[in-house]
């Protein structure tokens, strides 16, 4: 529904800074209803503040065109960097933990009165995880998350998210959780891990079902403690997921100390290893083939 331009900030006294630019694509403009959508993001997201989330900078509005300012990463989505190689598996759990903590924060959030928001992503998929040159992990677009004590009901009569990452009651329309969330960031750990997805098929109508159905994978090729936490992630019914995304977290470090160590410097350097074949063959994020927006701030 938006396209994404890399923009270049100008203030004072020679300042400058490349941030992204959302706008909804033409077609969009004027279609009051993903209009709400957008706005509704940039607001929740301006209220979010952790080091793994996608930080939003402002909402604006130029003839007429509404646009969201954010955080330019210099790198790709998981999705993009995956194309050439899959990461270690040692890389690829701390990955998945990053986005756990990410989410972690999001599931707890609380407004000032200190009610907690329920707020669900309903989109965790590789393509919504940035990485950046250095090592960061963000996770992006919260244009479908949904906070359920502000919705008139907590069911969607549209299915939102890509299928693939859906849990069993997205799928059916059903109430979400934050347990819904772990499903995809399961999904996405096997993905990284065995490269390929639990519950693919030919058509999007045999995934759902598959998903609907949510039987075991099979995870042979894994050890025993990532079979477990991925096993947890796609269960079918939520009572047998992680209680929390804490819980899921902690059992992720646990796992990870079984690999050899890793930090963002190892990220990073797995990161310019993708950017450089993708340069090599031609193909690099759709981003950095955009046209280049110049703006400026008082």
């Amino acid at each position: 529904m938006a396209e994404v331009y890399l923009a270049q900030v100008y203030g004072a006294s020679g300042f400058e800074k490349q941030v992204a630019i959302k706008t909804l694509l033409p077609e969009h403009q004027g279609n009051d209803e993903v209009l709400r959508h957008l706005i509704r993001e940039a607001r929740l997201g301006a209220s979010l503040q952790h080091r793994n989330l996608l930080q939003i900078h402002d909402l604006g509005v130029d003839q007429g065109i509404y646009y969201v300012r954010m955080d330019y990463v210099d790198g790709a989505d998981l999705s993009t960097l995956c194309r050439v190689e899959r990461p270690s598996a040692a890389i690829g759990l701390l990955i998945i933990e990053e986005v756990a903590l990410a989410l972690e924060y999001v599931h707890a959030f609380a407004d000032e009165a200190g009610r907690g928001l329920g707020l669900v992503h309903r989109d965790v998929s590789p393509s919504n995880i940035l990485i950046s040159r250095n090592g960061e992990v963000k996770l992006a677009d919260f244009g479908v998350a949904k906070a359920t004590h502000m919705a008139h009901n907590t069911r969607g009569s549209v299915r939102k998210g890509k299928y693939a990452y859906m849990s069993p009651e997205q799928a059916n329309n059903e109430a979400l959780t934050p347990a819904s969330d772990q499903f995809g960031l399961g999904v996405t750990l096997m993905e990284l891990l065995c490269g390929r997805r639990p519950y693919d098929a030919d058509t999007v109508l045999e995934t759902l079902d598959r998903i609907r159905e949510a039987a075991p994978p099979n995870l042979s090729e894994l050890s025993q403690a990532m079979r477990w936490i991925i096993q947890r992630c796609l269960s079918r019914g939520i009572e047998g997921r992680f209680p929390d995304t804490y819980a899921l977290r902690q059992a992720i470090a646990h796992a990870r100390r079984t690999l050899p160590p890793v930090g963002p410097p190892e990220v990073g350097a797995w990161v310019r290893r993708q950017k450089a074949a993708m340069q090599a063959q031609g193909d690099s994020p759709a981003l950095e083939r955009d046209t280049t927006v110049t703006t400026s701030y008082d």
